[in-house]
């Protein structure tokens, strides 16, 4: 499923026009975003969590070369599933 079928669900199943449902999904991910910017971790019940991590400087080796480059910290993206989401997915 891609975005535009994600928001036509949405749309069906709440009766929101399409255009309207494209607007609550964007404003649902910009939420997301702006919270894991911010270093907030965002959880939602009974789906699960979102957070921006950070993972620290360090050494990596260039494959292709064999030389050492030094890697800059960078925050990545994270989702952890709830509990009752896996149960869900798992019946």
């Amino acid at each position: 499923m891609n975005k535009s079928e994600f928001i036509k669900e949405i749309a069906n199943k709440t009766g929101f026009t399409v255009k309207q449902a494209s607007e609550a999904c964007d404003a649902f991910i910009s939420v997301i975003k702006d919270a894991m910017k911010s270093g907030e971790k965002l959880s939602i019940t009974g789906f699960g969590s979102f957070e921006g991590k950070f993972r620290p400087a360090r050494e990596a080796i260039n494959p292709a070369t064999g030389d050492r480059i030094s890697l800059p910290e960078t925050r990545i993206p994270a989702f952890k599933p709830a509990k009752l989401l896996k149960e869900e997915l798992n019946k």
